[in-house]
């Protein structure tokens, strides 16, 4: 794997994917190459497709590339775009969600209020519009979505108008001025109450609508299960509330479940697609969480098709 970066759950990511030899995965989530690295040394002749929008991760890939000749395609693609990718019949596919270490460590992509730098928070820079454009011209219930729904931010009203109120004042340009933007409309009490930094939940509905994250997620879904082959296995790992629900709906579909307490339809009108490998999500353990504070959040679900 590339220098720092620690792949999440990969143990028990592993165990239920169950490499053996010959067997061929689809990794839609490269990142730093983790997951990837540990497919192709399980197993003699593994073989791994690997999707990222990020252009960074092409480079990332070189060692990988080198070392494991003929095993591993990395395609430049955002994993919204899976069912354009060629091949089917895979033992195995995997998401692992959310943003990478290196684009939350990389200060100039505009992840982070951390550091200040332009606001742009897009996992393909080729692609789509910086945020700062995006809150200069979204209309109000673009905002409100993003701000309520995907950041879950309670004084979501408070946010929307002073993100509206700074529009053409420049103050949405940065990443440091935007935090103060957002810091400020939350009341003093609860600012100071909170563990976590005022503007972080409306930092990650932006970056959420800025890169369709949960649009992609929900065409990647079906795809990823049309690709495996029977008995394969997908395995999503997710680090929110926001894209673990429709996994786990999705899955609970799969499988003949109700998808959630609303769903009332009589068990014959269920079709039982897959079989679930994990009843309650996987989370890790302490001394993951130790050596690595941002798996914290994370939870993986598996199923394999029958």
């Amino acid at each position: 794997m590339a220098p720092g970066h620690l792949p999440v759950l990969l143990r028990e990511t592993l165990e239920l994917l169950s490499p053996r030899p010959g067997y061929r995965y689809v990794d839609c989530t490269f990142g730093g190459g983790g997951h990837t690295r540990a497919l192709l040394e399980s197993a003699d002749e593994v073989k791994v497709v690997a999707l990222d929008r990020d252009p960074a991760a092409i480079e990332r890939a070189q060692p990988l590339l080198a070392q494991f000749p003929g095993r591993l395609v990395l395609i430049d693609r955002d994993f919204g775009g899976l069912d354009g990718v060629p091949g089917e019949n895979f033992n195995g596919v995997l998401f692992d969600l959310g943003v990478s270490s290196y684009q939350l460590d990389d200060t100039a992509r505009g992840f982070s209020f951390r550091s200040d730098a332009p606001a742009d928070m897009r996992m393909d820079p080729r692609t789509g519009v910086p945020a700062a454009l995006w809150l200069e011209t979204a209309t109000e219930a673009m905002l409100v979505r993003a701000v309520r729904d995907y950041g879950e931010e309670s004084n979501w009203r408070r946010v929307v108008r002073a993100l509206y109120a700074a529009r053409g004042s420049g103050r949405l340009q940065r990443t440091s001025s935007l935090a103060e933007i957002i810091a400020d409309a939350i009341p003093p009490k609860e600012r100071h109450a909170s563990r976590i930094h005022p503007a972080t939940r409306t930092f990650q509905g932006v970056r959420i609508a800025v890169n369709d994250e949960l649009g992609a997620l929900e065409r990647a879904l079906p795809a990823a299960f049309a690709k495996l082959a029977p008995g394969g296995v997908l395995a999503v790992i997710a680090f929110h509330s926001l894209e673990d629900r429709p996994v786990k709906h999705y899955f609970r579909r799969l499988c003949g479940q109700p998808e959630s307490e609303n769903d009332s339809r009589p068990q014959d009108m269920r079709v039982k697609l897959a079989e679930p490998l994990t009843r309650r999500p996987i989370v890790p353990a302490e001394d993951e969480m130790s050596r690595n504070p941002r798996s914290r959040s994370a939870k993986l679900r598996a199923l394999r098709k029958l």
